[in-house]
């Protein structure tokens, strides 16, 4: 991803050490966001329902509809769940969607395996960082040497908590302006 240095101003990852405790900070922060007015667009991981209980789930910003991004590969797969096609529906509608109105912030809740190879949100992201909109995601260890040739030195850790993030929102806006 080319980019300048004036991105890690606006690229922050939060190195999740807890189930769930990334996901609840980027869903108050977009909340909070949303509630003073702000387009915030992306992905937070949500609790699963109906025929996705126990599975992997999506709420997608700023329209709040769940999808599910697992498929049932029986209960003797070892393989991963990932619906990769669901996942790829997903981040097109929400390009689409950054395409046509912008936004304040991008949350991606995860970089992942597809982000990894180039896919899922990896184009997105990066789109984001050109045109100086913040990006916040989440990363588990076992890809953080994905993200570092991914991002380089442009990524700025952050905490798991939603005032924290907010805080820096607001200083790379500021920095945008």
């Amino acid at each position: 991803m080319a980019a300048t240095m004036e991105g890690a101003m606006r690229l922050g990852v939060i190195r999740t050490g807890g189930e769930g405790v990334a996901d609840a900070a980027l869903v108050r922060l977009a909340e909070a966001l949303a509630a003073e007015g702000r387009q915030v667009i992306g992905a937070v991981q949500s609790r699963p329902g109906g025929s996705c209980a126990d599975e992997m789930a999506l709420r997608l910003l700023p329209e709040g509809r769940q999808i599910c991004i697992s498929q049932d590969l029986g209960p003797a797969a070892e393989g991963c769940r990932l619906d990769a096609h669901a996942l790829e529906q997903a981040v097109a509608g929400i390009e689409a969607a950054f395409a046509e109105g912008g936004a304040d912030l991008v949350i991606v809740n995860r970089f992942g395996k597809l982000e990894a190879e180039g896919r899922g949100f990896a184009g997105l992201i990066a789109r984001a960082l050109e045109v100086g909109v913040p990006v916040i995601c989440g990363l588990a260890p076992k890809l953080e040497p994905a993200f570092a040739a991914y991002a380089g030195d442009l990524a700025q850790d952050l905490p798991a908590d939603a005032t924290a993030l907010g805080d820096w929102w607001a200083r790379a806006m500021a920095t945008a302006a």
